[in-house]
């Protein structure tokens, strides 16, 4: 999510409405860091507060309904029922494609990752990333 905003405020991409009372998404600036510093500290906390209860709720329901990934249990399956998949596409799918399916999430959250530090190495220090231009 945090590449995907990033790239989408850069390319000029902006929702209707307000952030904020007063504020404009229209208004808010299109380089990533000036992007974030425009949100208000309690649209801030909501993100983080959010992610935080999704973090939780699935290590609560990973205690209550099978093993942890670290404890030996299924990496990328998540236990928070309706989250992963609310329309049911995949309830028929054989096991080894959910695990094909989940290997590449993972991978996918790992590229996502590494986007995100390209792009604030390349707001940040001058001339880190090669051919980026100015974010």
């Amino acid at each position: 999510a945090a590449f995907v905003g990033w790239w989408s405020v850069g390319a000029g991409l902006r929702l209707p409405g307000e952030l904020a009372y007063g504020l404009d998404f229209a208004s808010i600036p299109s380089k990533g860091l000036e992007a974030w510093d425009a949100v208000p500290g309690w649209g801030k906390a909501q993100m983080l507060l959010f992610a935080g209860l999704i973090e939780f709720h699935d290590e609560l329901f990973f205690s209550k309904r099978g093993t942890h990934y670290l404890k030996g249990g299924v990496p990328g399956k998540n236990m928070v029922p309706g989250l992963y998949d609310p329309l049911g596409l995949s309830k028929n799918k054989s096991e080894e494609a959910l695990k094909r399916g989940r290997d590449s999430e993972i991978k996918n959250g790992r590229l996502a990752m590494i986007g995100v530090a390209g792009l604030y190495a390349a707001a940040t220090v001058d001339g880190s990333v090669p051919l980026q231009p100015p974010c």
